[in-house]
């Protein structure tokens, strides 16, 4: 891992390149917004790398998990005035709903969804502003982690007892 800190954009931009700070993130900042590249992908990789040092054998859990975000202002997709585990109370926030993998050894994140309120959902206005695709639909935080668990069987996932909160 890189020996900073916080891994956002701007702290990144500094370390790749301390005299041109500002173009380095402007650089960064449009790739991560912009490119094309797929996190489902991205978490397989990951998952192919870390299982093998899991101790599956010893058995193993799945784990999922809401996290939100805090956010201000309205604009980022997703937030809206939600709970806030973070806060403990309702607030604006985005929401992600993620299934990880886990033993003893440690755990690692094999899906992460975020989760689309039903306003947002429906209204075409901003969803267009954001660029939301057509193909994200409204869909409760149980169904996304039930859509979670199908995909990691059918990819293969060493299955484990499912561990989840009360919501």
């Amino acid at each position: 891992m890189l020996p900073i800190e916080r891994k956002s954009v701007e702290p990144l931009a500094a370390l790749a390149d301390p005299l041109n700070v500002p173009a380095k993130h402007q650089a960064l900042h449009h790739f991560v917004a912009n490119a094309r590249w797929s996190d489902r992908v991205l978490l397989e990789r990951i998952r192919e790398y870390v299982e093998p040092h899991l101790g599956l054998e010893h058995g193993a859990y799945w784990i999922i998990d809401d996290t939100a975000h805090p956010k201000c202002g309205r604009h980022p997709v997703g937030v809206a005035r939600q709970y806030c585990g973070r806060l403990g109370k309702q607030d604006n926030c985005q929401v992600a709903v993620s299934l990880s993998l886990a033993t003893a050894q440690g755990s690692v994140p094999i899906d992460y969804q975020l989760y689309l309120p039903e306003d947002w959902a429906n209204d075409a206005k901003r969803r267009r502003k954001a660029k939301v695709p057509q193909a994200v639909q409204f869909a409760t935080k149980s169904h996304i982690a039930l859509e979670q668990i199908r995909t990691a069987k059918q990819c293969g996932v060493p299955q484990g007892i499912v561990l989840a909160d009360a919501g």
